[in-house]
């Protein structure tokens, strides 16, 4: 520690803190404009300076580190005069257009001009003029380079945070210029984080601009739906309407960060797809009906399906309140444990239960990429969880964490990672199994000497990659497994969970440190779990057979549940194609869109005697349903989401429902009670209680003590498994076919990303994404059209050609619901065989190729009364 004298306050510090977070410390103010928190010091506005005793120049406080003894003044007149002549330099060439800048009232350099600035400037020649007219560098940024002050804010963020490298300067001196690549925004992510960080009105948010002013806006602070990572968002609206989105330096995991999806994103709540009215199906369409109506239909059909099998899939977006009172409902009201929170693959519940009850780390992200090993583990980071990226990316450079990529899909990270497994489309698990034999074949024997010789396989098929990350993962003193939900999807999850697992006891067996946490792509999927929207556990991801877990609830909850474990939705809509299903029942999912197998999805819901949909969107499964009811939306009504880290967090109201649509809650109570039931508690607070006191990692946790960063749950609850390792699957025969993959593109996550108007301003067409070898071999061009053809139909798209792509990789997207890539996908088989092959280009134009479907769209079905 050192001791430093700031304006006669003394303060102890860290060795190599700088006097500006010294200052901050003292609730000093020292004002700057060029100074990024989360990255390294520019010192090039000079706002920021100070004097030390025993020097003769001013210092900039956010370069000069304190020293022992440090005499600092941050508020003499030479320092006050020099601020005032800085900013009096800036107004030279700044427009005084305050009254139209969407920057106003929270503009820093007006702020900074009141706080410090000269009250009459002494230039009075010309302003510098770049352009008359603002530029609009992309759908959502638009440009005044007048204004820009050259703090380089922006041009840091895109490079250094965002890896984008979209902007960059022009000319010098009071001549630079920012702009993007040739005069747009063409690769960009389109972020907004440089409309964040701008300082003045140079960068403004397009969809925003001349909506509102700062202080027009309801603020509230909430948690972004889009993805796992859990971003803290600043939602304003004016007069309930939705406005824009921001983000807060200091709260949250994002630390003000955001992706594409989290800024832009949000006016999906705002759809004209939004369900206003139930409806039930008469004469072989849905029809609006009251609630009344519904209620009375939806009575009369449970009682004629009384007895039968039922089923329920939830989705992972819905609050931990909502969903852990889905699963009540189907225990106590419905009676069956037959429930899943996927609609996109099946989980295998043994391994994934034991690891995360007994491996999964539940700590803060930045804690837990500053291991000294950080391995990602399958999916694509960029596109899935874009913030995650982001720390990830800074974990990398500035913290020097030794970032390593295990995966079939390149992602932007490859670039700072220090080796990158490459393995073939599904075959995470043999990758993983090669990282084990590396690892059993360098390490001591006698440190392993419990473990089965042959798990880990022939150690000479090791290649270089691997052998870079074994011999990281032997030196290193901690170690950090990031692993994508994508694994799930393969037909292979179970055995490359089981190879993580090895691999997991193998780092603990050497001595090591280690985290874990997944990597969702869905805001809720670890809370989904917690809560027990699963076949085969109950809250808590405890067994359904665990008799203790069982009484507890039972007496909790004042009814007997189901002993035995259920199906899960492939179970689910087994059940129904053998016409043993009586009432299924959907909330907040479209499997119809979504899981594999689109016919048979097809079939099987049209088998189901009672189909009933709670959603807040028209979706094509709302298009078969026989009863539709109206549910609140994300935005519209308050409860927790659990993040990847196992962060509890706050999901706060902005928005009213629309037309009759009710919450979630109040419509299980309504369903509850026209079969006679009462679920209580019934309201959000209450229901938090009894999780904290029924979930044991939730146990202890408050609904008052949620604060700005939310509450950790509770992980390690049940000791990790030891000595049960898995003897890796023969392996499989190297295809030479092209493979088709599936996920998450940047711009898109799921249906209701799609439903923004925003982002669909903004993202491209759908597209087919493969490597340039394949594309020459192919004769196929950048923007080709193409179309792309399984064993169960084919879909038309346009070509990307990615450079990074390995051989015989195919991507589409899984997010664009008018091609139906579901169609092409088989259930068990992933990844999907395909042939690839050049459109037939007819009138100029190539037409998009899409997969039969028997029924009439969702909006037909309808009849367009909704």
């Amino acid at each position: 520690m050192v001791r430093v004298t700031i304006n006669d306050q003394t303060l102890d510090v860290e060795a190599g803190s700088t006097v500006l977070q010294a200052a901050q410390r003292l609730g000093i103010d020292i004002p700057t404009f060029c100074y990024m928190k989360r990255l390294p010091p520019l010192a090039s506005c000079r706002m920021c300076l100070i004097e030390i005793e025993g020097q003769r120049k001013l210092q900039p406080s956010c370069a000069t580190a304190v020293t022992d003894g440090m005499v600092v003044r941050t508020n003499t007149p030479l320092i006050d005069e020099t601020r005032s002549s800085m900013l009096d330099m800036l107004l030279a060439n700044h427009p005084l257009d305050c009254p139209i800048c969407d920057k106003g009232g929270e503009c820093e350099l007006q702020n900074q001009v009141m706080a410090y600035g000269p009250r009459e400037s002494r230039f009075r020649d010309a302003k510098r003029v770049f352009h008359s007219e603002d530029i609009r560098l992309s759908p959502v940024v638009i440009m005044n380079v007048n204004r820009c002050i050259q703090c380089q804010r922006c041009v840091r963020m895109c490079e250094e945070v965002v890896g984008a490298v979209a902007l960059g300067t022009v000319e010098k001196g009071m001549d630079t210029a920012v702009t993007g690549f040739e005069g747009s925004l063409a690769s960009c992510d389109q972020c907004g984080n440089c409309i964040e960080v701008c300082p003045v009105g140079a960068l403004m948010s397009f969809p925003y601009r001349y909506k509102a002013r700062p202080w027009d806006l309801a603020e509230t602070d909430t948690i972004c739906p889009h993805c796992g990572t859990g971003c803290q968002l600043t939602v304003g609206t004016r007069k309930g309407e939705f406005m824009r989105v921001r983000s807060k330096w200091d709260q949250g995991v994002n630390r003000e960060t955001l992706c594409v999806r989290g800024r832009f994103g949000l006016d999906f709540v705002t759809s004209p797809e939004r369900l206003r009215r139930p409806m039930v199906r008469r004469d072989g369409a849905l029809v609006a009906v009251s609630w009344e109506e519904a209620g009375d239909h939806l009575k009369r059909r449970l009682s004629a399906v009384e007895g039968k099998a039922a089923g329920g899939l939830a989705s992972p977006r819905l609050p931990n309140e909502t969903l852990y009172q889905f699963q009540k409902m189907m225990r106590t009201v419905f009676r069956t444990n037959n429930m899943d929170c996927s609609s996109r693959w099946s989980t295998p519940y043994d391994p994934l239960a034991a690891l995360v009850t007994g491996h999964y780390s539940r700590a803060p992200l930045a804690d837990v990429i500053g291991n000294d090993c950080v391995l990602v583990i399958g999916g694509n980071p960029t596109e899935e969880n874009p913030v995650t990226e982001y720390l990830l990316r800074d974990a990398a450079r500035r913290r020097q964490t030794g970032l390593f990529m295990l995966s079939a899909r390149p992602s932007r990270l490859d670039a700072d990672a220090r080796a990158v497994v490459r393995v073939s489309p599904g075959g995470e698990g043999p990758g993983l199994a090669g990282v084990v034999a590396g690892l059993m074949a360098a390490a001591d024997a006698n440190l392993l000497g419990a473990v089965p010789a042959n798990l880990g396989g022939p150690p000479a098929a090791i290649g270089d990659e691997v052998f870079r990350l074994v011999r990281a993962l032997l030196n290193a003193q901690s170690v950090t497994l990031l692993v994508s939900a994508e694994l799930l999807r393969s037909s292979t999850a179970r055995d490359t969970l089981q190879q993580l697992s090895n691999l997991m006891q193998l780092v603990r067996l050497l001595g090591k440190r280690l985290a874990m946490q997944f990597l969702f792509d869905r805001a809720n999927q670890l809370g989904a779990w917690d809560m027990g929207v699963l076949p085969a556990t109950l809250p808590g991801l405890r067994p359904v057979a665990d008799d203790q877990t069982h009484t507890t609830l039972e007496r909790s909850w004042g009814t007997e549940i189901p002993s035995e474990p259920g199906s899960d939705f492939d179970g689910i809509l087994g059940l129904c194609d053998k016409g043993q299903m009586g009432a299924l029942y959907i909330a907040g999912s479209d499997p119809l869109g979504s899981y594999p197998d689109r016919a048979y999805v097809q079939q099987a819901l049209r088998a189901a005697e009672l189909l009933i949909v709670q959603d807040a969107f028209l979706t094509e499964t709302v298009g078969m349903a026989e009863v539709v009811l109206p549910a609140a939306s994300y935005g519209e009504e308050t409860g927790t989401f659990t993040n990847n880290e196992g962060r509890l967090q706050k999901v706060c109201k902005f928005h009213e429902p629309v037309g009759e649509a009710r919450g979630n809650l109040a419509i299980f109570d309504f369903v509850a009670a026209l079969r006679g039931h009462s679920l209580r508690p019934s309201i959000q607070r209450e229901i938090f209680d009894e999780i904290a006191r029924l979930v044991p990692a939730y146990e202890g946790l408050n609904w008052d003590g949620l604060g700005a960063d939310g509450a950790f749950t509770k992980g390690g609850l049940a000791p990790p498994p030891a000595g049960g390792f898995f003897a890796p699957a023969p392996a499989s025969a190297q295809s030479d076919r092209l493979m088709l993959v599936t996920g998450n593109c940047l711009f898109h996550n799921g249906y209701l990303s799609e439903r923004s108007e925003i982002l669909n301003t903004v993202a491209d067409d759908p597209y087919v994404e493969m490597g340039a070898q394949d594309a020459e071999e192919l004769d196929l061009s950048d923007g080709d059209q193409l179309v792309v053809r399984s064993a169960q139909g084919e879909l038309t798209a346009k070509l990307k050609v990615n450079r990074r792509f390995p051989k015989n990789l195919v991507f589409v997207p899984e997010n664009y619901s008018a091609l139906r890539l579901n169609s092409l996908m088989q259930r068990g088989e992933y990844p999907c065989p395909v042939e690839v092959r050049k459109a037939r280009v007819a009138n100029g134009t190539a037409a998009a190729v899409l997969a039969p479907d028997p029924e009439d769209n969702a909006k037909g079905r309808t009849g367009g009364r909704l």
